[in-house]
């Protein structure tokens, strides 16, 4: 398995990011989508990453985009459905973070839904040293958002 920098505009990672969309047009509000597309995602400041069997075979995505400040935020992230269970989540949440460190910021934000759907990513993240915090950097109080924040210092 092999996590690397990548682009969002690859053909191989459309699919994914149509999925990811669409997940989160199912499962949102229209107003309460802050999911960016391949566009959004290949831009200065974003770090976009995929996550690969050896093989080659695309297994999920991240992203990390820079902050005013030394702050991050994590863009977006996930596995496919079928490669679920296998602890994949959480290999890319610690490459995120890692990349975030690197990057020497202080603090990893993230935004993702109240929705009984993103009660996993919500467990994961808690169980990563996430906690609850107001809304950051071009949100705001969204009864359909739960922001979550980690200190990297």
């Amino acid at each position: 398995m092999q996590i690397r920098l990548d682009d969002p505009l690859s053909a191989d990672v459309a699919p994914l990011l149509a999925r990811h969309l669409q997940l989160m047009r199912d499962t949102s509000p229209p107003e309460s989508v802050h999911a960016l597309d391949g566009s959004g995602l290949a831009v200065p400041g974003v770090q976009f990453f995929t996550l690969r069997e050896d093989d080659g075979q695309l297994l999920g995505m991240g992203a990390v985009k820079q902050l005013s400040g030394p702050e991050g935020e994590i863009k977006s992230m996930h596995i496919l459905a079928e490669a679920r269970g296998r602890g994949l989540a959480r290999v890319m949440l610690d490459h995120l973070i890692a990349a975030a460190r690197a990057a020497g910021w202080d603090r990893l934000s993230l935004e993702t839904g109240v929705e009984d759907a993103f009660a996993p990513a919500r467990a994961l993240y808690a169980r990563a040293g996430f906690v609850e915090c107001p809304p950051f950097e071009g949100y705001w109080a969204d009864p359909n958002s739960h922001f979550m924040a980690l200190d990297l210092r």
